[in-house]
């Protein structure tokens, strides 16, 4: 049979198509994608937004992250089981969370008088034999320790001024667990309340005062209406760490370039979250609270009582032991024991 012009030309141009289709399909499949769960919310969607868009860039567009806010896919108290089970890829969480666990979550989330700046924070996290704890314990859980990204301020609002721990033994003060513990060392009366619950609490007297976060946070839940007294407890700077995890499976299947990649465009993600809150805090219109520091005798003293919050982590398991060790050795390098 005769071909015409137009029909060779035709079929010409269907083979392209399907040729052309067939690289992008190949493309397609070849694109990696990763589902990674923060526990934030909106507030971070610019940041989110970088760390996307770098890993994208920095790949060629061979990785892509998928990402979810906190609670739109999984709860962050489970986020350890999700990443272990492969629910999601990588989880940016918190310690705390999976505490009941996992039996370094409480330590490295932050225990009171740990730590008193970021610089010693990273120091810590950063030394051989700290990092090689944490990693066994979250292969024992089974991810893959992927490194840590630091808070900021967590100190003490109250609605009456407060020179020392001596002022506050009058007044009843809101604490998590852990604090309330080395609070009740020195008589200081505590309370739990969840953070919506606290412009209620300081505003008809339920409380005198909280421990919750940094000026920002207090800001935001609008606390500086009732209450403007904020001291710096010097007891625990950063206030949290967060923790990233991987799922083993999801890790292994990456290149040596895409874990690299992924390993340097969260280090910066957990750095623009630090630098955000840092601004933050610093950003807060002048007036808004008055600002004191707690005596220096009065910190080395809270570190000091919270050794028995420190014992308590430590019974839990040897590795614990070995990393309340290891904060008993850094507080004494720093004075404060």
């Amino acid at each position: 049979m005769k071909m015409t012009f137009t029909r060779r030309a035709a079929l010409a141009a269907l083979t392209s198509v399907a040729a052309l289709a067939g690289v992008a399909s190949t493309a397609a499949a070849e694109t990696v994608r990763l589902r990674f769960h923060t526990f934030y919310g909106t507030e971070i969607d610019p940041i989110a937004k970088k760390f996307r868009d770098t890993v994208k860039e920095k790949s060629g567009g061979s990785l892509r992250i998928q990402y979810f806010r906190g609670g739109e896919l999984v709860a962050s108290d489970q986020f350890a089981d999700a990443v272990a089970k492969g629910t999601v890829d990588i989880v940016h969480g918190a310690g705390g969370y999976w505490s009941g666990k996992i039996d370094v979550g409480n330590i490295e989330a932050g225990l009171p008088g740990a730590w008193a700046s970021v610089d010693e924070a990273k120091a810590l996290f950063g030394s051989e034999e700290v990092h090689n704890l944490l990693s066994e314990a979250y292969a024992e859980a089974g991810t893959v320790f992927l490194g840590k990204g630091y808070g900021h301020n967590y100190d003490l609002l109250t609605s009456e001024p407060v020179n020392s721990l001596e002022d506050l033994k009058t007044r009843k003060i809101r604490a998590t667990s852990n604090v309330a513990k080395v609070l009740s060392a020195f008589d200081i009366p505590t309370v739990y309340l969840p953070a919506q619950e606290l412009y209620i609490g300081m505003s008809t007297g339920v409380i005198d005062g909280a421990i919750y976060g940094g000026p920002v946070e207090y800001e935001q839940l609008k606390l500086h209406e009732t209450a403007k007294n904020y001291t710096f407890l010097n007891m625990l700077m950063p206030g949290w760490t967060e923790t990233f995890l991987a799922n083993p499976a999801s890790w292994e299947k990456l290149s040596d370039e895409h874990k690299a990649i992924l390993d340097e465009a969260i280090a910066q993600f957990a750095d623009d979250i630090h630098q955000w809150l840092a601004e933050g805090n610093s950003g807060v219109a002048e007036g808004t609270f008055e600002y004191t520091t707690l005596p220096e005798a009065d910190s080395i003293a809270l570190t000091r009582a919270s050794q028995a919050v420190w014992a308590e982590e430590a019974e839990r398991s040897e590795r614990n032991k070995a990393l309340v060790d290891a904060l008993i050795a850094n507080a004494k390098a720093h004075g404060r024991l």
